[in-house]
């Protein structure tokens, strides 16, 4: 009987210890989130997001094709006259006077390949930080890229209420193929860019980040837009504005881009693992973008034509105005 007793009173300051912990660890995961000590939110937040995609997968939207983009043909100079077509010769009557002769053009020079420092901002004299907006959590880089392109171009502000309104229209533009994890893949992102007014924007993935950063900035040079480029491997976004270059890409189809003007939405925090980031309009030089700007891998599975390329958001048509 003694024997007894004490075992259920062993059993009993073991539930009622069971108990105590897991009304502690209750109350200090609630006051952890509260002030999100150590990321304690953040982490809780992903987990009720798996749980909710675990019941409420994404829908199996087919895409585009993700073919490879290649360099695009550079622009005829303009100081080049066009060729005239060649005109049949008139018969003359005999002993007429023939008409006189048209003077051969002077050849024009070939254009001088020069550096070339080129900035969509700049041009504009707008400070980037007026354009500027850091992501509100720490997973929406992908709207708060596609809003600071907007405010680029004039078709959005860059208060946190535009940036949640866009985050939480997503589910309008997600898909499996696009994102497995749910939420913002690059093709939500051109959807939520056209929803906005912004049409025109396609997803092209590149064997290469020189073509990738060549055709990017061909296409802020020429149509006066943003591209949206996913770095990180694809698992964050920068906006690019504007970028140097050895020789202008409109002109030169060996032109090697050496850097871009660059929007972070991750500023002004620090990474664990990429570093501190920097203030918005900050030139990212070549090894920066060699840093930064890597070939699409993500860890939760395939996808087809984008692994192991460079991913970027580059506009179609020119800007209004």
């Amino acid at each position: 009987m003694y024997h007894y007793r004490r075992r259920r009173s062993r059993i009993r300051l073991f539930v009622r210890g069971v108990v105590a912990l897991a009304l502690v660890s209750t109350l200090t995961l609630g006051a952890a989130i509260g002030t999100n000590a150590l990321g304690a939110k953040d982490r809780f937040d992903r987990l009720v997001e798996r749980v909710d995609r675990f019941f409420n997968p994404p829908p199996d939207i087919a895409l585009e094709d993700e073919t490879v983009t290649a360099r695009p043909t550079p622009l005829p100079d303009p100081t080049v006259a066009p060729t005239e077509p060649a005109l049949p010769t008139p018969s003359l009557a005999p002993n007429a006077t023939p008409p006189p002769a048209t003077p051969t053009p002077e050849p024009t020079p070939e254009p001088v390949r020069e550096s070339v420092d080129f900035d969509l901002l700049a041009e504009a004299g707008v400070d980037p930080a007026d354009v500027f907006a850091s992501e509100v959590e720490t997973d929406m880089c992908a709207p708060a890229g596609v809003q600071m392109a907007l405010a680029v171009m004039g078709l959005a502000d860059t208060s946190d209420a535009f940036q949640q309104e866009l985050h939480s229209r997503v589910r309008e533009w997600e898909s499996f193929q696009d994102s497995q994890n749910g939420n913002w893949g690059p093709f939500a992102m051109q959807k939520a860019l056209a929803a906005s007014g912004a049409d025109g924007y396609r997803v092209r993935v590149y064997e290469t980040r020189e073509d990738a950063l060549f055709d990017a900035a061909f296409a802020i040079r020429t149509l006066g837009k943003p591209v949206i480029l996913l770095t990180w491997r694809g698992a964050h976004t920068w906006v690019m504005t504007g970028y140097r270059a050895d020789a202008d890409p409109t002109r030169f189809p060996d032109a090697h881009v050496t850097g871009a003007y660059i929007l972070d939405p991750w500023y002004p925090r620090v990474s664990s693992i990429w570093g501190p980031s920097d203030p918005p309009g900050t030139f990212q030089d070549d090894a920066e973008m060699v840093r930064n700007y890597l070939p699409w891998e993500r860890p939760e599975g395939r996808y087809g034509g984008r692994d192991g390329r460079w991913v970027a958001l580059v506009p179609t048509t020119p800007a209004e105005g």
